[in-house]
């Protein structure tokens, strides 16, 4: 498909469509985050319905989602920029809500893992191709506002998903305390994956009516579009599976040598991880999802030295890409932990948690990342970093509000900490994609923006749920409560808030430096820069 046959004219960015096409697609995002932050409030009935452990859960919501989701956003994002954007949305829309809408018929630990694994896959495909259609329906000036306002799905999706999950849990064991009388013997927590699934079908149809922008055209960078698609996602995958992935590195010219190498050091290191965590599973994935990850890069810095050079030769990018994704391990980690934190500790159930937990993130999440990213745009005027100062931020209002939301005594109280952490807590995520845009060309940046996810969901969601996890099963198992247990795990994971102050610290001196050259260094790397009026 042309970008001069979809319906979209050569002018300027901005108008009542880019509105409407941000609109849906914060509604993708909430669907996004229905499908995977509802686990969190039926994580107790799952632990007791399949037997498992804090640390086994976190893996499930975490690491076998994240590990997926980032090694498949690669090659989907390598996609996303060389074909039609929104039919790719749409289609991994479908897929994952089939898969979330599946995990309802699990009915062991291993066939709910396969289906979270398939939901990590399809979700893979919406954020790097929105972000690429956002920057190009908006101008840059309002970037960090307009990505803020599409991830407040986060926090919206996130919100709805545990109201829901609560009242769907309630409400069906209620209907039917014997699960025996039960249609088809579905418990609470196989109806509400259900329930959450089937709809985000009907919505993939939505998606599939917007229209495509053209590519580059908000910096008058307009990109013609790539003859072969298909022919980039194969070579994407191929690229990324273990062994397949060989011939693929041979033919680019990489080094087998220094592959083997790093393969025997990533086993090595999670083998040892292995022993010391009794968790297999957990660093097995681990360690596959950072091999594939290494050999991608690998291959990128042979097959599209540009790419490569721009992403991962700047500092300010690099810098960037670990300070805010170390502020996602505490944020996805207390977000999965809340809910099950609160039904221990307090004299309460799954509605009524469900329901102030989720629209406290739901309300607090939603204020945080939109006046978060009008903020860091007004900053961004006033200094080429100002936007990372809303890192600074984030940490130093998270960390005493969640201190007092985990150990306060009352239930209300601790709703309201809720809700109001995440004004800090939720300001930062419309930042590193913004800033990843801002240092590459437009034909790279959805693979940038999925650099960041992939980094993000590695150290976020992949860690940052199952060590609070590990940790809450370290302190039970010397002797504390569950609930005394958990609030030590989440207050100890906030020291990882020092690894972000030094990156953002670093981050800031070579930002500015490393925007103002963006151009002087594509071309210096055999780019083909020219702006248009």
């Amino acid at each position: 498909m042309s970008n001069n046959d979809n319906g979209i004219k050569r002018n300027k960015p901005g108008g009542w469509y880019s509105h409407y096409v941000l609109f849906v697609l914060v509604i993708v995002y909430v669907f996004n985050f229905i499908d995977r932050n509802i686990l969190s409030i039926l994580a107790q009935d799952i632990k007791a319905d399949l037997g498992v452990s804090d640390a086994e859960m976190g893996f499930l919501y975490g690491t076998v989602f994240a590990v997926f989701y980032a090694v498949f956003g690669i090659p989907l994002a390598r996609f996303a920029d060389v074909w039609v954007r929104r039919s790719l949305i749409s289609i991994g829309l479908l897929f994952w809500s089939a898969m979330t809408a599946l995990s309802g018929m699990a009915r062991s630990f291993p066939v709910l893992a396969m289906f979270r694994i398939g939901v990590g896959i399809g979700e893979a495909s919406a954020s790097p191709a929105a972000y690429s259609m956002l920057f190009d329906y908006y101008p840059v000036r309002v970037r960090a506002t307009v990505i803020a306002i599409y991830s407040s799905g986060v926090y919206i999706g996130g919100g709805i998903g545990l109201f829901l999950g609560g009242v769907i849990l309630d409400t069906w064991q209620t209907a039917y305390p014997v699960v025996e009388s039960a249609p088809f013997g579905l418990k609470g927590w196989h109806v509400a994956f259900m329930a959450v699934g089937i709809p985000g079908v009907l919505m993939a149809i939505w998606v599939r009516t917007l229209r495509e922008p053209i590519r580059g055209i908000s910096e008058g960078l307009v990109t013609e579009d790539h003859p072969a698609p298909l022919k980039v996602l194969t070579t994407e995958m191929v690229a990324m599976l273990p062994l397949f992935n060989i011939p693929g590195l041979k033919r680019a010219g990489a080094s087998l040598s220094n592959n083997a190498i790093a393969a025997a050091i990533i086993a090595g290191a999670a083998a040892l991880l292995m022993v010391l965590t009794d968790s297999i599973a957990q660093w097995t994935a681990i360690g596959i999802g950072i091999y594939v990850v290494y050999s991608w890069a690998q291959s990128l810095a042979c097959r599209d030295r540009a790419t490569f050079a721009m992403i991962f030769k700047s500092k300010g990018m690099v810098y960037t890409m670990i300070a805010f994704p170390t502020i996602s391990f505490v944020t996805y980690g207390v977000g999965f932990w809340t809910a099950p934190l609160l039904l221990r500790l307090h004299d309460t159930n799954a509605a009524e948690v469900g329901m102030y937990i989720g629209l406290g993130a739901a309300i607090g999440g939603w204020l945080g990342v939109t006046l978060g990213g009008a903020l860091a745009d007004r900053l961004k005027r006033r200094h080429p970093a100002g936007r990372l100062i809303i890192g600074y931020v984030a940490v130093f209002g998270t960390v005493p509000l969640v201190l007092w939301m985990i150990y306060t005594d009352s239930l209300m109280m601790a709703f309201a900490l809720n809700l109001a952490h995440h004004l800090f807590s939720a300001a930062w995520p419309g930042i590193p994609p913004t800033t990843a845009a801002d240092l590459v060309l437009p034909r790279m940046r959805a693979v940038a923006g999925a650099y960041y996810i992939l980094v993000n969901t590695f150290v976020g969601l992949a860690l940052g749920p199952y060590f609070m996890g590990q940790l809450s099963d370290s302190f039970s198992a010397s002797g504390m409560t569950e609930a005394a247990s958990l609030q030590a795990a989440i207050a100890s994971a906030m020291l990882i808030f020092v690894v972000t102050l030094v990156f953002l610290s670093l981050a800031w001196r070579n930002l500015p430096k490393d925007e103002a050259s963006r151009l002087d260094r594509a071309r210096a790397l055999g780019e083909n820069v020219e702006q248009t009026p």
